[in-house]
């Protein structure tokens, strides 16, 4: 049973070893309290039926793989986007290694974030002193120019007051006066992660802005803001800044951890890189007008940028995916700024349509199930109905009846909309359901749909739905996270997954030797 020093194996293959079957074999005859094969196997078989699937949906108690994450997650991603900033969470140690660990494995980078280890006594006395020690040292040891402060659900349950306890801290002379610390509240039980993302961008666009107005004035920097929302694809910070290169407009991404989160192995550690900048924040009022690349998620950076920035923020627009979503957002930025769509961009489209012309044949009437976050799930299905698919089960655990709404009456408007069910408020669980009573082609979403695949694939190889990896988080795949989801080069490159994903299933589905291998074709 020991490992041989010049074959060491993994856990995969090792345990497939007939001593460690035994071993296994034997620890769960004798030692563990175990139903039989065959009732498992029932149950199993049960829960892919109507039946249980008409219980799953009327649970209410429960959720299972609930298909998004909490408030204080995105509040840390939006503070990584600025600048010599250190994400820190007023809360236990525990969460904060979730967070860290969260992004690490998505992103395979280091993460910068700290907490004020809030612990029992905490609890039931309130967490100000845990603030002051720990805004000095955040400081002391790993001196950002600024420090963005979110809460989890321990320091919200108590009621901690940011505000009063940011304030003490300076009056104490824990920080200077003048020593930038926003904050917002990010409740864990209420929303998600993208609404924590919200909150935290409206407290930094307050910060630097509410009482900084007097001297704005609309569109007297000659630049527009691109506010990114909650997003994980490092390629759609670069291909949203590319197009916008090409068409000469002058910019600011306001939240960027692009560089931050991609840095490079050079020798050099940065703990800190790229970012928007204090001054960019600052001067921010002063642009023509904010684009939210995600609106479905910015509500609350929304009624800020349009009560006091006085920006008149498009309320029609959505996330720039798919061929139309990249029309309507290219359009609208030549409109307010009044830069005309290069040959470049024109040319870049064309081939799209030429993409989408070739793979067409493949890609019509092909049937999918997706979940994910509002504005990426409606870009997604959008792009879909482009391409001649079916989204027949569209899930979306974070987002409200007014986005199911939307969603439905887009579906209307499309012959590929027909057989789709938007479903909110539910989770992977659910998912699992309608894909084994209503059987899809392919599945897209984040890594934790591997494990409804595996489920279709025991049940049979014939009811195996393959997964399509795109989306947030993903774990157990590497790199995807550097592509690209918007633009004309984002919708090539979910065009290109699709489309080879299909005829990957093609080939796995004609190679058998002189069974099926009349159609296994070199030419597809």
């Amino acid at each position: 049973m020991s490992q041989q020093v010049d074959d060491i194996k993994p856990s995969y293959p090792l345990f497939r070893d007939d001593e460690y079957k035994d071993m296994l074999k034997n620890k769960r005859e004798n030692f563990e309290e175990v139903h039989s094969q065959e009732l498992i196997d029932e149950t199993f078989l049960w829960t892919t039926t109507k039946e249980y699937q008409d219980l799953n949906f009327a649970r209410e108690a429960l959720t299972v793989n609930p298909a998004k994450a909490c408030q204080p997650l995105g509040a840390v991603l939006c503070a990584l986007g600025f600048e010599k900033t250190m994400p820190y969470v007023h809360g236990s140690q525990g969460c904060v290694a979730y967070f860290r660990t969260y992004f690490n494995r998505h992103f395979k980078e280091p993460i910068a974030c700290v907490s004020d280890s809030m612990t029992e006594d905490a609890a039931v006395f309130g967490g100000q002193k845990n603030m002051m020690d720990g805004l000095e040292n955040c400081k002391a040891t790993y001196k950002p120019d600024m420090i963005a402060v979110s809460t989890t659900c321990m320091a919200e349950v108590i009621g901690d007051d940011l505000n009063a306890f940011i304030n003490n801290s300076k009056k104490e002379g824990h920080v200077p006066q003048d020593y930038p610390v926003p904050f917002a509240h990010t409740p864990s039980f209420v929303g998600s992660h993208t609404t924590g993302w919200d909150n935290m961008f409206e407290g930094m666009a307050r910060y630097f802005t509410l009482n900084y107005m007097e001297d704005k004035e609309v569109g007297s920097n000659g630049k527009i803001n691109i506010v990114p929302g909650f997003e994980t694809y490092l390629g759609n910070y670069r291909v949203i800044k590319r197009m916008l290169k090409d068409m000469g407009v002058d910019y600011t991404m306001l939240s960027d951890p692009e560089e931050v989160l991609d840095t490079p192995a050079d020798g050099e550690f940065r703990m800190y890189a790229g970012g928007t900048t204090q001054a960019e924040i600052k001067d921010a009022p002063n642009a023509y007008n904010t684009f939210l690349l995600q609106p479905w998620h910015l509500e609350k950076t929304k009624k800020f940028v349009s009560n006091t920035w006085k920006h008149e923020v498009d309320k029609t627009l959505r996330i720039p995916m798919g061929l139309a979503g990249t029309d309507e957002f290219l359009m609208s930025v030549s409109q307010v700024t009044g830069k005309e769509i290069p040959e470049a961009l024109a040319k870049e489209r064309g081939r799209l349509v030429d993409m989408i012309t070739d793979s067409h044949a493949w890609l019509h009437g092909k049937r999918y199930a997706l979940w994910g976050d509002p504005d990426f799930v409606q870009g997604m299905v959008r792009f879909l109905l482009e391409l001649g698919c079916e989204p027949v089960h569209i899930l979306c655990n974070n987002a409200n009846k007014r986005w199911k709404k939307e969603m439905e009456k887009m579906l209307s408007e499309s012959p590929y909309g027909a057989n789709s069910t938007v479903h909110i408020q539910k989770d992977l669980w659910h998912m699992r359901s309608l894909v084994f009573t209503d059987k899809p082609d392919f599945m897209i979403g984040n890594s934790y749909g591997k494990f409804i695949q595996r489920d279709t694939l025991y049940k049979g190889k014939e009811h195996e739905v393959p997964l399509i990896r795109i989306g947030f988080p993903i774990f157990d795949r590497h790199h995807l996270h550097r592509q690209t989801t918007m633009g004309y080069e984002g919708a090539m490159q979910i065009l290109t997954t699709l489309v080879n994903a299909e005829l990957e299933r093609l080939d796995d589905a004609t190679r058998g030797m002189q069974t099926t291998d009349y159609n296994y074709d070199l030419v597809r």
